[in-house]
């Protein structure tokens, strides 16, 4: 297998990915898109992504759907991290190393499984969610989007109107004034919801068990924790 030095590091040439674009989307968080290759993956799977040869990488999810020709990433810049700030100054014609596909926080039948689908995240944590709604259009699913400043919405108008509910905690201009979990309090989950949770343990511990006071049985939470 033909190798590329870069870094400290020979690099396989099939972890290599060209950079296509950086988009930010407000002044930290950022979406980077790079050529697909033959990367094969289900949509809530992550890889571990990084800048080539440096021997440092971090777990991201997949951003875009299934059939995208591209891969996308949806990142916010970590104050005195390594990954986040590396790939912040990306340019188009760059490469970042990817291995991967990593993960089982997944949908295992979307074509048949016709049941309420509500998709919980915070911040970036939404990533996953947005493959889901890109892979899978005839879903039936709900976003409850937890951000501290209504400028994070990111990417809302790939979501349908009635299907997406950002919940700001430190401003107005959102859907919900307050946290998520104050959201789902006035806004309680049905029994039959399959859950998806993504974001920080705390928020997850809590949403468990506020979902699990309203009657949705724990086989149908599911989680994934960012940090």
């Amino acid at each position: 297998m033909q190798k590329v030095e870069g870094g400290s590091a020979a690099v396989r040439a099939d972890h290599l990915h060209k950079v296509l674009e950086v988009r930010f989307l407000t002044e930290d968080a950022y979406l980077i898109r790079c050529e697909r290759g033959s990367l094969q993956f289900k949509a809530g799977q992550c890889v571990n992504l990084g800048f080539p040869g440096a021997g440092v990488n971090r777990e991201y999810s997949i951003y875009s759907g299934e059939d995208a020709l591209h891969l996308d990433f949806l990142i916010k810049e970590v104050k005195g991290g390594i990954v986040s700030v590396q790939l912040k100054s990306m340019k188009p014609g760059d490469h970042v190393e990817i291995h991967g596909c990593y993960g089982d926080f997944r949908i295992k039948n979307p074509e048949h499984d016709g049941r309420p689908h509500l998709f919980i995240g915070t911040g970036t944590g939404i990533a996953p969610f947005h493959a889901f709604v890109q892979s899978y259009p005839g879903l039936d699913y709900k976003v409850v989007h937890g951000i501290r400043f209504a400028r994070e919405t990111y990417d809302r108008q790939d979501y349908a109107a009635d299907r997406y509910a950002s919940c700001v905690s430190r401003e107005d201009g959102g859907d919900f004034r307050g946290r998520l979990t104050d959201y789902l309090k006035k806004n309680p989950a049905a029994k039959d919801s399959i859950c998806y949770l993504c974001g920080n343990r705390a928020m997850i511990s809590e949403t468990y068990e506020l979902l699990r006071s309203q009657g949705v049985p724990s086989d149908n939470i599911l989680s994934e924790a960012f940090f």
